[in-house]
């Protein structure tokens, strides 16, 4: 069956952890430019399920000297995306839909903030996201791991990711992918209604 997989950041929402950095600052002694580099250490084990929410707030603040509360720590880690309204435009507006899967490079925080906060993840049946899943794209476990939960065949899953090592692997396996840029959607609209229309795009058409 044809379906559809959906990296989040950059596709569905854009992010600037800028933002999270200057508040964060509001209420540390570093500055902003230092902030991200005091937190980067923790972001990848959280994001591949080595680490948990909470010890991950806990090592934060400690790093940051943060003043604030734990809530104030979340809300500001979790308030960096901004809707992609073309390509929630591009959703609204196809023919028909297949079904529509999430593959994610995330953490709990930043899901469940993103599924609260964007519509336009009413789109989607499901998704695989590498907290859960305890490894990261460009791996091929995690992509195995797609394949087997959602039932798909790579050949006939269209496949949308901003990072070039991701859709290297999606090509790897067999996916009919498609390398975006958030800055020129138009390319992705045509070749995503091309496909779902039954006259797929050639697979790893790029937006770059």
């Amino acid at each position: 069956m044809p379906a559809l997989l959906f990296d989040i950041g950059n596709v569905l929402v854009t992010f600037d952890f800028n933002r999270c950095a200057t508040r964060m600052a509001e209420f540390s002694p570093l500055a902003a430019a230092e902030v991200y580099e005091a937190i980067a250490p923790f972001k990848e084990p959280l994001e591949s399920g080595r680490m948990g929410e909470e010890e991950f707030i806990g090592r934060c603040v400690d790093a940051l000297d943060f003043t604030g509360t734990r809530e104030q720590f979340s809300e500001i880690w979790c308030d960096i995306f901004t809707l992609n309204t073309p390509m929630a435009q591009t959703l609204a507006t196809l023919p028909r839909k297949p079904p529509c899967y999430l593959f994610s490079n995330t953490n709990d925080p930043h899901k469940r903030w993103l599924l609260e906060k964007f519509a336009v993840f009413n789109h989607f049946d499901g998704g695989v996201y590498s907290h859960e899943a305890k490894c990261m794209k460009p791996d091929d476990a995690i992509y195995h791991m797609a394949i087997d939960m959602f039932g798909l065949d790579p050949a006939r899953t269209f496949y949308v990711d901003d990072l070039a090592p991701n859709i290297e692997t999606g090509q790897r396996l067999g996916f009919q992918c498609f390398h975006y840029d958030p800055a020129r959607h138009a390319p992705l609209h045509e070749a995503l209604h091309a496909w779902v229309a039954g006259a797929p795009a050639e697979s790893g058409a790029a937006a770059a």
